[in-house]
């Protein structure tokens, strides 16, 4: 999903309100210049909803498994982890300061269900929506006024953007793709043939096992395993990788030889933090029109369902692993 092109505004259905504030468009402008794609974005909302659950402690991976306190804390960490990566200065009297403007930063699970506090009339917000259930997320700035909004009667005094105005947000990214919660999105069979195990290491192999072509995070791995040691139990020398070798897969990280083999192979790279695993077999003539990958001076082939199992070649090797 691409970011909105400020200097194509003119071509899109937005009232004049929002085309010419420029406050509103300077901000854009600078969230965009630091985060082009939205990717530093979309990895901290993934990071705030593992951090939530809490996976290596409690096992959790379904945000309906939180407590209502954790749900009404997740805005706050949002706030504060979007200022944790892109340094934000504090606001004067809102949340942050963005090229000398001061903008205020809301959160929310339901699209539409953000609350904005009384004291941020005329004020920007970033209003912010995640949903792990679609592996979805937006964001975008919205100039505070009162005839935009909904004046409800909860406690807090808090206000909420009407239906019909909210065109008046200038979305920096919208519905972009949240990094998969592989847990969450498993085969209930798959994820509770990867839970059965005692073992964390065994947990981890199943895992790499039934959740093959897939980005599988670093959280993910924290939470099947539920150890302090939760990257040992990926590597070599008695690890997932190892281990899962004579069943022919192979589980790439985020090393940039890594995600060539992944590439060459037709499948999706690992990003940072990320693992991909996938059953291989040597190529033969029959096969030459599908992606290959060279290793251990031969080339390979993402295996079939029918075809036997084959020990898999090794990775390029490196001094330290993902």
């Amino acid at each position: 999903m691409l970011p909105i092109d400020i200097n194509a505004l003119q071509n899109i259905s937005l009232p004049e309100e929002v085309i010419h504030d420029a406050e509103l468009r300077a901000v854009h402008a600078e969230l965009i210049r630091r985060d082009p794609e939205g990717s530093r974005f979309a990895a901290v909302l993934r990071d705030t909803i593992d951090q939530l659950l809490n996976g290596e402690t409690t096992g959790r991976y379904d945000w309906k498994s939180l407590f209502k306190t954790e749900k009404t804390h997740a805005g706050t960490l949002v706030e504060i982890n979007l200022q944790r990566e892109f340094g934000f200065e504090d606001g004067l009297s809102m949340d942050y300061r963005i090229t000398g403007i001061d903008v205020d930063c809301k959160y929310s699970q339901l699209f539409g269900g953000w609350m904005l506090p009384p004291e941020a009339m005329g004020h920007l917000c970033l209003l912010v929506w995640a949903d792990d259930y679609k592996s979805r997320w937006s964001a975008g700035l919205f100039r505070v006024h009162d005839d935009w909004l909904n004046h409800g009667g909860n406690r807090d005094s808090k206000l909420t953007v009407k239906a019909e105005h909210r065109n008046k947000i200038l979305w920096l990214w919208r519905d972009a793709d949240l990094p998969e919660n592989v847990l969450l999105h498993m085969d209930p069979t798959d994820r509770a043939a990867v839970f059965a195990p005692k073992s964390g290491q065994q947990r981890i192999n199943e895992l790499f096992r039934r959740a093959q072509q897939r980005r599988i995070g670093r959280n993910v791995v924290r939470t099947v395993a539920q150890q302090k040691d939760y990257m040992k139990r990926v590597r070599g020398n008695g690890g997932a990788r190892s281990a899962l070798r004579p069943e022919g897969i192979l589980i790439m990280g985020d090393y940039d030889s890594h995600r060539d083999v992944a590439r060459n192979l037709g499948l999706a790279p690992p990003r940072e933090g990320e693992f991909v695993s996938v059953r291989v077999v040597a190529a033969t003539s029959s096969r030459r029109e599908l992606p290959q990958a060279s290793l251990d001076g031969r080339p390979w082939v993402v295996a079939s369902a029918d075809d036997p199992l084959e020990m898999a070649p090794r990775l390029p090797i490196h001094t330290s692993l993902p």
